[in-house]
């Protein structure tokens, strides 16, 4: 059997025991059923969602803030990272910044976001740029830290400029582990965008809708269901991304295997 076909064998396993066990603890009456509905409930719950018009609506508002930040901060952050690393003065100057500024949680800025932009989607696409820009500007800074000296000189020494040795060199050594980053901040954007939406309300997105699930006395199994369409997103979108670099970067995946 294929290495690939392998592992999808084993995550589906995974996942398969993770539903059996939940549904397990619940049926033997370890947790109460009233508390928290069989995992068989939820996913039912969670198979009627995609017939709900107004539940994908409030899906696509969700994918629309958490890609639109996802995408500007790419953008920024690779540019940003290719002028730090070709300005070192520059690069010494920053540091301090973006050490400062890395730590600070997103969600602590909602109040500025909410009081600098008029839309709730536009406060979510900002906070979403935010905390997405760090994971990929610090990947960009390492990976064209790390780029091989021999092979810039060599390609200096053929007479090709800057702009040559940056786009036929530094870019595609550094495109994987720019690509890591990525990944990592796609995570990050759909955390910070769902709880976005829990705090700032207004009923918009997935945050909105468990929000709504939660009042008039509440509705767990729907809650629950939601919060598995939150899950399946950011799998989704890994996967899309994984696939995406195993074709991008073949060469890559074969210099590490030989390794």
């Amino acid at each position: 059997m294929k290495p690939q076909l392998v592992r999808v064998a084993r995550g589906t396993a995974g996942v398969a025991g993770a539903i059996a066990l939940a549904e397990l603890v619940v049926r033997t009456g370890l947790v109460d059923a009233e508390d928290v509905p069989p995992a068989s409930t939820v996913l039912l719950r969670a198979a009627e969602l995609f017939a709900d018009i107004e539940f994908l609506t409030a899906v696509a508002d969700t994918v629309r803030a958490w890609l639109g930040g996802l995408l500007l901060a790419t953008v920024v952050a690779v540019a940003l990272g290719l002028l730090l690393n070709a300005t070192p003065w520059l690069n010494s100057a920053a540091r301090v910044v973006v050490e400062l500024l890395r730590p600070i949680p997103s969600l602590a800025l909602i109040p500025l976001a909410t009081v600098t932009f008029s839309s709730v989607t536009q406060s979510k696409m900002s906070l979403v740029f935010y905390a997405s820009t760090w994971p990929i500007l610090i990947n960009t800074l390492y990976a064209l830290r790390d780029v091989d000296p021999v092979a810039k000189e060599t390609l200096r020494s053929f007479g090709f400029g800057k702009l040559a040795v940056l786009l036929r060199v530094s870019l595609p050594s550094a495109a994987p582990f720019v690509a890591t980053g990525v990944r990592i901040a796609l995570s990050v954007g759909l955390v910070v965008v769902i709880s976005t939406e829990l705090v700032v309300g207004g009923g918009e997105g997935i945050g909105g809708f468990l929000m709504d699930s939660q009042t008039g006395g509440g509705q767990t199994d729907l809650m629950l269901a939601g919060a598995v369409w939150a899950g399946l997103l950011g799998l989704l979108a890994n996967a899309v991304l994984v696939g995406t670099e195993r074709r991008a970067f073949r060469w890559h995946a074969a210099g590490t295997e030989a390794a």
